[in-house]
């Protein structure tokens, strides 16, 4: 059975972090571009786990990896997740805190 990321020490992530890089980039070589996005999203996932929570501020306007040009304004964190609006639209959202620049 798999650990959790939540389970694993920091230097645990790090390599489940290596070994899903290798998986997506062989996913992403074969052509597999839903099964390459899924490795991206466990990477992502990993990193949050990496980082300090306290780093991402509410009330304040980050970016977004991979979405060139999008806004997300964070509301409150939970977790590892980071509640709020993206591009000020209405919907409320949540964002793992590591995709936020």
């Amino acid at each position: 059975m798999e650990k959790r990321f939540s389970e694993m020490t920091d230097v645990e992530i790090k390599g489940e972090i290596a070994s899903l890089r290798a998986k997506a980039q062989k996913a992403e070589q074969m052509g597999m571009v839903s099964e390459y996005a899924v490795y991206e999203r466990k990477i992502a996932m990993g990193k949050c786990y990496l980082m300090d929570p306290s780093t991402i501020e509410s009330g304040k306007e980050y970016g977004i990896q991979g979405d060139p040009g999008s806004t997300f304004s964070v509301l409150y964190l939970n977790g590892i997740f980071a509640w709020g609006y993206k591009n000020k639209q209405s919907a409320l959202e949540a964002l793992p805190i590591s995709v936020l620049e």
